[in-house]
């Protein structure tokens, strides 16, 4: 018997997943960056990161952090939320992974800065965090301000 409620306006079944257009990607997507001559920093928060780890075949989960100050373009975010859903089933070491997430945003969108800041969770008692950054060539980050 299926239970129906009344604030779902769409049901899914088996049969609707050769319909569905939201699948694993490799490909980041961009769109011009409406301010460019202004440093602005984008930070996008990617909480349910799943990848395996290349020894036991076992699934690893991270929060991944991306922060950026655009340069020409900015990185779309449902294309990012599919490239990250795309390291699923991949097997790779942490280290790798974050320092191989980074390099596809500088090739995607040749930011002025990136960074990228993957915490993964508990495995064998150790809580692993790998922060992997860029600087584009003779960037440099302005003081912040303070305020009184």
């Amino acid at each position: 018997m299926e239970t129906r409620y009344p604030c779902i306006t769409r049901y899914f079944t088996y049969e609707d997943a050769p319909n569905v257009t939201s699948h694993p990607s490799k490909t980041l997507d961009t769109f011009p960056n409406p301010k460019p001559e202004r440093d602005y920093t984008i930070q996008i928060e990617l909480p349910e990161f799943t990848c395996l780890c290349p020894l036991t075949g076992q699934p690893d989960f991270a929060h991944l952090v991306v922060d950026y100050v655009p340069q020409d373009s900015c990185i779309e975010l449902k294309s990012l939320k599919l490239y990250i859903w795309s390291f699923r089933d991949e097997g790779a070491f942490h280290e790798a992974l974050t320092n191989r997430i980074l390099d596809d945003i500088i090739e995607a969108c040749s930011p002025r800065f990136a960074r990228v800041t993957a915490k993964f969770n508990v495995r064998g008692g150790t809580y692993p965090t790998i922060v992997a950054e860029h600087s584009a060539p003779g960037w440099r980050a302005s003081s912040p301000t303070e305020l009184p």
